[in-house]
């Protein structure tokens, strides 16, 4: 009797062997893993980059925070068109956040072709608080978590405005200069509205700050997007 149950429990195992070789695998790096602890931080990192981005493709639902990549904070790099500027005050909170809880939210980029390194489409402010804090910076071996969004420039400018939008931080003269360089890249009217998420009264108003009367002037917006 015995004998039979070993019989039975090995055809089982190798049942489930057969059947799910990747959890056989999983334990396997698990263990890897574990011997590996003492390994430089580099060395780790680009296992864990390279782990994820397996992970999110195995996943593969099409959202970038789901890929999070760690990268060299000093090749992030900000933009020059973000409309979002944080007081003091809030400042020195963002700061405490991070040094008290740690990074929650990667920060969002794109790959700059040029250099080689990633411009913020959003989390400038998180940026300089990594650069800037010694203990923040030193808790994250100089990295910074990212996901990245890779659009031409006048989509990520749009991107730009809805995630600060969101969270209910974006100055009006800002935003309107922005409108108005996505105006310049041969945006349609009802394009700006739709993609930043304004009806047409708000962008109406954006239109009588300084130098949008210029930019709209070849013709009037509808009372709705068509």
């Amino acid at each position: 009797m015995a004998r039979k149950k070993q019989s039975v429990k090995a055809a089982l195992t190798l049942s489930t062997t057969v059947a799910d070789p990747i959890a056989i695998l999983m334990e396997q790096l698990q263990a890897a893993l574990g011997a590996a602890d003492g390994d430089a931080v580099d060395d780790c990192v680009a296992r864990y980059n390279t782990m994820v981005a397996m992970a999110a493709k195995h996943v593969n639902l099409p959202h970038p925070a789901l890929s999070v990549q760690l990268v060299p904070v000093d090749m992030v790099e900000g933009n020059d068109y973000n409309p979002n500027k944080v007081a003091p005050p809030e400042m020195r909170l963002l700061q405490l956040s991070i040094a008290t809880d740690g990074i929650t939210m990667p920060v969002v980029v794109a790959d700059d072709c040029e250099s080689g390194n990633y411009t913020v489409v959003d989390g400038f402010h998180r940026t300089t608080v990594v650069k800037t804090v010694k203990t923040v910076l030193d808790s994250l071996a100089g990295y910074m978590p990212v996901v990245k969004i890779n659009k031409r420039i006048e989509e990520r400018m749009a991107s730009t405005v809805r995630h600060n939008m969101a969270r209910g931080a974006h100055q009006v003269e800002l935003s309107a200069k922005l409108v108005t360089a996505l105006k310049k890249h041969n945006w349609t009217n009802e394009r700006i509205g739709t993609s930043l998420g304004m009806d047409p009264d708000e962008v109406l108003r954006l239109k009588q700050i300084t130098g949008l009367a210029e930019a709209f002037a070849d013709k009037e917006f509808s009372m709705a997007w068509e």
